[in-house]
């Protein structure tokens, strides 16, 4: 079987975790930066999850998992030291056609957190399929080393030139080597930047485009 590795918008989305402690804190520290409404059941919470809970960061509801908590939500990660309460879990929400990781336990899980390396919008996971956390973390920080820290500010800058470039230019292949050109170069949001002068200048006659990369 081979897993679809996909960048989830949840802005809004409801979520379910049930439980509340280090395993827990760990997975709601990745959840609440999307926006995501958080819901967390659990008889017990760490300190942390009850400050998050009094700042109205995610709703903590203080008793044990009942089948029909799944009922409305879109994604579910069972994160109790019960493996048959995580086990329970996951049934419910493949009768319910929700999607469910159970932390630690590959058998019950539909989805996988990725090891994560980030800079600004720039995203790069690492998966392993649950088969070796420690690969993957010791992947990350080798990716982590070589990515520049200021990336994030110069995708933020390209991607705006794209916009505009995209406006202004018409559909081609002449289009669409510029854009591979500036994904190559630095680029700035200054009117003198070199790069946005010549995205913006006239394009140049089309030219033999080869469309191995159909991307824009």
């Amino acid at each position: 079987m081979s897993l679809l590795p996909v960048f989830l918008n949840l802005d809004g989305r409801r979520c379910l975790l049930v439980g509340a402690g280090t395993v827990a804190l760990d997975k709601i520290s990745s959840l609440l930066p999307t926006g995501v409404e958080l819901c967390v059941i659990a008889p017990e919470a760490r300190p942390e999850v009850r400050k998050l809970a009094a700042e109205g960061k995610l709703t903590w509801v203080e008793r044990c998992f009942e089948p029909h908590d799944l009922d409305g939500f879109l994604l579910v990660i069972a994160a109790t030291d019960a493996p048959e309460v995580n086990a329970a879990i996951h049934r419910g929400a493949v009768e319910r056609n929700i999607v469910c990781n159970s932390v630690d336990d590959i058998v019950n899980c539909d989805f996988f957190f990725g090891s994560v390396v980030s800079r600004g919008k720039l995203q790069v996971a690492i998966s392993t399929g649950g088969e070796s956390p420690a690969l993957a973390q010791r992947l990350r920080g080798e990716i982590d080393a070589q990515l520049p820290e200021d990336l994030g500010p110069w995708l933020e800058d390209l991607g705006q030139l794209r916009r505009e470039v995209l406006v202004r230019h018409p559909r081609g292949d002449a289009r669409k080597l510029l854009l591979r050109e500036l994904a190559q170069r630095p680029v700035c949001a200054l009117e003198t930047c070199p790069s946005r002068k010549k995205a913006l200048a006239p394009l140049e006659l089309e030219v033999p485009f080869d469309g191995s990369d159909r991307l824009e």
